[in-house]
Order: C-alpha cells, then sequence, then structure tokens
C-alpha cells in the first residue's frame, strides 16, 4: 500500500497525555515514545523506527524499545476497500531523506552478494491489519522521495482487506509458499508476497525475493535497493502490535546475475512449444511450455515470437518476459533454466487485447526454430 513518510522535521513537544514526541534523527534510550505524525527515532545505533501516520489525522503512537516497537495509541480508521491509516516500522536503509546510522544503502542490485533478516511480530486478535515487510527498489541511488518498486511480504492480514493489485500466480521461495499478487498504487509499483497461514517468526533470503522479482521483469540488475522496513499497516484498531525484534544485513562484493542462456542441441525439432490462451473482450492469458526433443540438455534458455497485432504483455510468471513492438522475449528464471532430453519447462503471463485473438505463429529457443506441439 502507500505510504509517505515526508521529509518534514518533527517538532518536538509534551502532549496532553506526557507522551513524547521524538523529533526525527533522535536516539532511542530505555522506553521511547512517538506520536508525532512523522516522527522517528533510532534504536542500536543502526535502526530507525517511525510512527508515519500518514493516513490519518487521529492520534497514534508507538513506544520504542531497544529492539523494536508497539503501538500503544491508533485512533484512525479507514474503510477496508481503500488505503491504511499508517505504517508504523522499523528499517534499515534510506528512506525519505532519512538513513539508518552506517548504513551501506542504496546498493545496486547486482553488487549484492547477500541480504538477509530476521523478524518476530506480535499480533493481537482486535481490529483490522496486516503485518507487513518492505523491500524498496529504484533505478536510482535515491535518498528520498517515492522508490518506483515496493516488494511487500504481508505475514499476516486480519479482516477484509487484500494488497494492492491481483493474483498473478505463487512463489516457493525460503521453503514456503506465496500467492503472489502484482499492481500499482498509482505512485509506485508493487508486488506482493501474501503468505498462505499466520508468520510470526521468520529469517529471511531477501535476495531470493528481490531474485524473484527481478525475474518477473519488474526490475533489473542495474536497479537499487534502497531500504528494508517491517512493520504495520492498521485500517482499524491494533493496539498491541508489536516488531518485537528486527535485524537486516545486507553484504555486496557479489555478482548477482542470472546464469548465460547456451544453445539447445542442434538437429530439427530439437524443441517443440505449445502456447494455451484464454481471452476475453481486452484481455489474455497465456500458458506456454517448452519441451525439449533433442538428445542434449538445455542450460538457460531465450523463447523468442511475435505476437499479433493488439496484443502488449502487463506481467508474467516463471520467465523473464520483454515485449518491443510485436517482439517478445522470455527468459529462463532460476528454477527452470535446465530442461533435460524429453523435459519441459513452463512459464505464463497476462496482457491486454485490442481487436480479435490469435495466436503466436512461430518460435525460437536461443535461436532455433521449435516445432508446435
Amino acid at each position: 500500500m502507500r505510504r509517505t513518510l515526508r521529509a518534514t522535521m518533527a517538532i518536538g513537544l509534551v502532549a496532553a497525555s506526557s507522551i513524547v514526541a521524538v523529533a526525527l534523527g533522535g536516539t532511542a534510550s530505555a522506553d521511547t515514545q512517538i506520536c508525532e505524525q512523522y516522527g522517528s527515532t533510532v534504536i542500536q545505533n543502526r535502526y530507525v523506527v517511525q510512527n508515519n501516520r500518514w493516513g490519518t489525522t487521529a492520534q497514534q503512537c508507538i513506544n520504542v524499545t531497544n529492539n523494536g516497537f508497539e503501538i500503544i495509541t491508533q485512533n484512525g480508521s479507514s474503510p477496508t476497500n481503500g488505503a491504511p491509516t499508517a505504517y508504523p516500522s522499523v528499517f534499515f536503509g534510506c528512506h525519505y531523506t532519512n538513513c539508518s546510522p552506517g548504513t551501506n544503502l542504496p546498493i545496486q542490485v547486482s553488487q549484492i552478494s547477500s541480504a538477509t533478516s530476521s523478524i518476530n511480530y506480535r499480533y493481537v486478535s482486535n481490529g483490522i491489519y496486516n503485518a507487513s515487510y518492505d523491500i524498496w527498489l529504484d533505478p536510482s541511488p535515491k535518498r528520498d522521495g517515492v522508490n518506483q518498486m515496493e516488494i511487500m511480504i504481508w505475514f499476516n492480514r486480519q479482516g477484509p482487506i487484500q494488497p494492492i493489485g491481483s493474483p498473478v500466480g505463487n512463489a516457493n521461495i525460503d521453503g514456503r509458499n506465496w500467492e503472489v499478487w502484482r499492481g500499482s498504487n498509482g505512485s509506485n509499483n508493487v508486488i506482493s508476497y501474501v503468505a498462505s497461514s499466520t508468520i510470526s517468526s521468520a529469517n529471511l533470503n531477501l535476495l531470493a525475493f528481490i531474485n524473484d522479482t527481478r525475474n518477473r521483469g519488474a526490475i533489473t540488475n542495474s536497479w537499487y535497493l534502497t531500504s528494508i522496513q517491517a512493520g504495520f499497516e492498521p485500517w482499524q484498531g491494533g493496539v498491541g502490535l508489536a516488531v518485537t525484534n528486527f535485524s537486516a544485513t545486507v553484504n555486496g562484493g557479489g555478482n548477482n546475475n542470472p546464469p548465460p542462456t547456451t544453445p539447445p542441441p542442434s538437429g530439427n525439432s530439437s524443441c517443440a512449444v505449445k502456447y494455451t490462451a484464454n481471452s476475453w473482450n481486452n484481455g489474455f492469458t497465456a500458458d506456454v511450455q517448452i519441451t525439449n526433443t533433442g538428445s542434449s540438455t538445455i542450460n538457460g534458455w531465450t523463447l523468442a515470437y511475435s505476437l499479433p497485432s493488439g496484443q502488449q504483455v502487463t506481467n508474467a510468471w516463471n520467465a523473464t518476459v520483454n515485449q518491443s513492438g510485436s517482439s517478445v522475449t522470455a527468459r529462463n528464471v532460476d528454477h527452470n533454466g535446465t530442461i533435460s532430453p524429453g523435459g519441459t519447462a513452463s512459464f505464463g503471463y497476462q496482457g491486454t487485447l485490442n481487436g480479435s485473438y490469435s495466436n503466436p505463429t512461430s518460435f525460437t529457443l536461443n535461436g532455433t526454430a521449435c516445432s508446435r506441439s
């Protein structure tokens, strides 16, 4: 969901209830309470905790400890078919000119050798909210303003709320199955990974989520990771929700690039393509299956073909799909780059349609023509 942490200096004050509003850039000692709309403080001399009450004028307060924070006041209420009231969270990196101490972010995706994080949440039974983890990326090493790509990991949701956009498939990451949603909130693109059941604590391989997003064609290795955040989006209620532990580490010096492709076996009919589509008035989906009909293993593949006039790919799964004019290239992702003799690899995508629908007629795999199956 859209959230705006404005680059506005907070004003220290004591509210009528004696709750302290901490100014941006402060440091938490013992328990520190923040009620200021965009107030923040630093913990462990490494992470920033932010109140970030961006969607309501009603009061919200958090109690910050050395390890995380707890929502202690949340008077806002938003309809469940719209945006939440806030995003109280803890983060590592740079967000709206506010950078955590000593951070090495932004860092280019291609240079990341590892990105890991641990998180512990405490939930409550009252209220409508999600527990969400945000990974922000941008084509430039941005330290202020809205980034172009938001990866959301939904650990829990309570009430009739859902991610931005619509479901586009599933992904198995970190040994868990996630339902994948894709859309835009008007300011940035969003890919959300929704857990099939509530997760209270996890050790995350963040690079796996970044790579899956890249493999869906949403970013490239030249983009920059700018910040990592964990918190809650409350629509109604939520007092008592807490992040009780948070850590994040991003290491550079890597070469995070997809494997190179190799040509398919030489000879006639070394590959076959099955193209199955479903169309409606202004859109379509397509499932594509590649079969290795040769005698040698294919290690890495790129499928090329042309879409008929009026068809435009909007999102894809299990391949990185790019379109220029009518020309389409689909490249394997990490888990389906190897096709043994007689084996298959599959991917799919959704697109818009203007006019009558028809299937593409010819395909090449790594430059070699494929038969139709």
